[in-house]
This record gives C-alpha cells, structure tokens and sequence, in this order.
C-alpha cells in the first residue's frame, strides 16, 4: 500500500461528549452551519463553526439523517418511522412507511434534484431486512433496492452518473447506474467488500470521483478510487468514525460514536462522540437541500 496516502492534519471541529451515535453531517445553506444528528439521542445538532454556537433540537425520536429544506424553515428528516419535517413546533411524520416496531430509518442523503434518499433496517440487523427509499416529498416514499442489512452511506458523482451504497454488516461497497432526472436506479453492483477492522459507514464523494468512506470500529476513513481501490486514509483518535461531509473549502468533517464502548475505551478514546475536520487537496460533490 506504498501508494496509498495518509492525512495526518486532523483537528477537533465540534467537541462533543455527549452525543451517543454522531451521524449524517451536512451543510445547510441557508446558514452555513455544520448539521448532523445523535440517533440514539434523538437529537439534531447545528454547530456554528465560526462561533462555537452549539444549537440542539430533541427529536423525541430516533433520527437517522437530517436535510435542509429549499423553500421552508426547519428540515427534513429520516426518522424511526419514516420521513418527516422538524420545525420549532416539533416533528411531523408525513411519510409513516415504517409502522413495524423492529425497522427504523438509518442515513440518508438528497440527490441533485432535491429527492430524499435513506436506508431503513432492522433493530437486530436482519440480514435481508435493509432496503434504501426515495422520497421526492410530494407524495409517499418509493423502495428502490431491498434485500440489504445496513444500508448507509450514499452518495453520487460529480456527472451524476453513479450512486455509491455501502451496507455496513455485510462489509460491501456497492455501485449503481444512476439516472438523475426520473430519480432511477440501476442494478446495485459489488464495487469491493472491505478487508480490515471495522465496518464502512457514513460517506461522501469527491469531485475526482473518488468517495471517502468511515471505517466504524476501524479508526480510519477511507479513500477509494471509482474501482474500489483504497487510495487514502485518515486515521482518527476514535474507534468509531461513523460518516463524513465535505465543507464548502473542501475539508472534510468526520462524526463519530460512543455507544457501546466500554468505559476503558472512552478512557483511551475520550474524543469519542466529536466531529472531526481534516484537509483533503479536493473538493465534495455538492449536496442540495430538500426541494419540499
């Protein structure tokens, strides 16, 4: 792995040690805060990165991802049962298509077009139980690929193309034809299945086409090539980095976890719970807001 390079200028964006599963981080346009939430916390965190303002909002339940809207206040959400919006009077569930108490939304991510994309799975982790929606907000959400365990991180390409998945309890790394326009996608192909500590989780792409990818419970995001080949690390002091977004000056923001370490792992790892930054030399595909 001679070729492979390391990104050792990494710095501490967001002190947290509170947050239990740090997750889908992005930027909202409307105010240039850095967005991401705590699942099992419940919670949606706005951090203003020139202030320090810290703004929490209780969901008052499990929140797998959160978007910007492009034309209301407040956001979009994947929650435990489905999509909705969360404004200052709370949650409203508008897309209920996840009543079984065993399922819940994981990440998620919007398209060029403004489409709402997220993973659902089982509590248990079900092999088989994962699907990936689509929801274009004007109606009810579409299941576009089933058959998964832990759908996670998404994302597309610069040319809006392809799609990347990764499905974390089946260690793969998934591609997919993507058709940007009628928000349609193609087979899902195994681009890699990943080798090495941890599971892939949260990611974001690059405009060379390339897509980093955190290694939860391997203390390292990853950098892989359009083939699948790992051509960048950047190692962090957390065992469980959980997804990544790109700033608008093309560093990158890296969340992390700190459920289910024990308390000789939060010793060593007392960052846990933080968002992480780190420069990069590239930029991030753009991430639109919710167009409903």
């Amino acid at each position: 792995m001679a070729d492979v390079r390391t990104y050792t200028n990494l710095e501490v964006a967001v002190r947290n040690d509170t947050s239990d599963v740090g997750e889908g981080p992005v930027f909202d346009p409307r105010t240039g805060h850095l967005l991401w939430v705590d699942i099992y916390g419940r919670k949606i965190y706005q951090d203003n990165l020139s202030t320090g303002r810290h703004t929490v909002t209780d969901v008052g339940t499990m929140v797998g991802a959160v978007a910007p809207r492009a034309t209301h206040d407040g956001f979009a959400v994947a929650v435990a049962d489905g999509f909705g919006y969360v404004t200052g009077d709370g949650l409203t569930l508008v897309d209920p298509v996840l009543p079984e108490p065993n399922l819940r939304m994981n990440d998620g991510k919007v398209d060029s077009r403004g489409r709402f994309w997220a993973g659902s799975n089982d509590m248990e982790f079900a092999p088989g139980q994962g699907r990936l929606h689509r929801w274009d907000g004007d109606g009810p959400s579409v299941v576009v690929a089933d058959g998964l365990v832990l759908p996670n991180g998404l994302g597309w390409n610069a040319e809006d193309t392809v799609m990347y998945l990764a499905d974390s309890y089946a260690n793969l790394l998934y591609r997919a034809d993507f058709h940007a326009e009628p928000g349609e996608l193609g087979r899902l192909e195994v681009l890699t299945k990943t080798e090495g500590a941890g599971v892939p989780d949260g990611l974001a792409v690059d405009v060379e086409g390339c897509f980093w990818v955190a290694m939860h419970g391997g203390r390292e995001v990853r950098r892989y090539d359009p083939t699948g080949r790992v051509i960048g690390l950047v190692p962090v002091p957390v065992l469980q980095p959980t997804s990544c977004a790109f700033g608008a000056d093309g560093r990158l923001f890296i969340t992390s976890a700190r459920n289910g370490l024990s308390a000789e792992e939060l010793t060593n790892s007392p960052l846990s719970g933080s968002v992480f930054v780190v420069e990069t030399g590239t930029e991030g595909v753009p991430v639109r807001p919710f167009r409903a």
